[in-house]
């Protein structure tokens, strides 16, 4: 048994709202929750619906015998590193509306394109993120 929560949703989710695909793996539609029917789709007004799926798994520990804990760890570092450059970034160019931040449609594009110019210019740049 299991279940999910997710912010914003007055309720938690259990099981019976995934689909059992088989013994090990279930799946749920966001389709079927208030705004998962890409009514907040953020493209043009007359684009096809949006569609989210969530993905759930569960595997034998010994069938998880090449995970590589400490890898996994570093990985999870550099993310939460380019994750906080990102946020530092976006602060720049956020406002306030009520309890919303705003920012422009355009913010991950401008900082993917200063993130890739800069490791152009600076090969060592990118060596700050690595671990």
């Amino acid at each position: 048994m299991f279940g999910v929560v997710f912010p914003n949703q007055s309720f938690p989710i259990d099981i019976s709202t995934f689909t059992q695909i088989n013994t090990f793996h279930w799946l749920l539609e966001m389709n079927t929750f208030p705004g998962g029917d890409g009514a907040n789709n953020p493209t043009a007004p007359d684009a096809a619906p949006l569609s989210t799926k969530i993905g759930v798994s569960v595997d034998d520990l010994a069938s998880l015998s090449s995970l590589d804990v400490a890898a996994e760890k570093k990985i999870e570092r550099l993310a939460m590193k380019v994750g906080d450059n990102l946020f530092n970034f976006m602060q720049s160019f956020c406002g306030v509306d009520g309890t919303k931040l705003v920012a422009p449609m355009d913010i991950l594009n401008r900082w993917f394109k200063k993130f890739q110019e800069r490791a152009k210019r600076n090969p060592k740049y990118l060596k700050g993120f690595a671990l």
